[in-house]
């Protein structure tokens, strides 16, 4: 799967139906700038509208995904599969970034449990309110990718 082949695909297809990407984007009920980073090869779209954009350039998920043309034969069982491959392969990913973010947020606890056994001198305490900042970060940005990820599955 490469995403600079798909874009250019998605680019033609959308040409050749002479849509804009804003008169895409708008039966799709997304963004132009969405249309554009699929096209530009920075992003894929996601399996949840994958299928309605397929049926709005005429083309199969298969086509999609490989970037060009086939053969029309077999095209609903291999798109209903491709379809669900998708699907759990985002749902995967999904709950990988959760995990990181879990995992910084308890990281985050840590540090600041450990921050707080520092005490004495001036370098001690130097050390001491480091961990103290990086737990505090590290927290942030569990929670924002725990956020984040959570958002994106609604």
């Amino acid at each position: 799967m490469n995403q600079i082949t798909i874009g250019k695909f998605i680019c033609l297809k959308r040409k050749q139906k002479n849509l804009t990407q804003e008169q895409l984007a708008e039966k799709l009920n997304i963004s132009n700038k969405t249309i554009s980073k699929w096209e530009n090869g920075n992003c894929m779209p996601d399996y949840s509208i994958i299928k309605e954009l397929c049926n709005e350039l005429d083309i199969t998920v298969n086509e999609l995904i490989d970037g060009k043309e086939q053969d029309k034969k077999n095209e609903t069982s291999n798109d209903d599969r491709i379809l669900d491959l998708l699907r759990r392969t985002q749902e995967l990913e999904n709950q990988k970034q959760i995990l990181y973010g879990l995992v910084l947020v308890a990281i985050g606890i840590g540090m600041q449990g450990l921050s707080h056994t520092i005490d004495g001198s001036n370098f001690k305490d130097f050390m001491s309110g480091i961990l103290l900042g990086l737990s505090i970060v590290e927290m942030l940005a569990g929670i924002y990718i725990v956020g984040k990820s959570i958002a994106l599955k609604k």
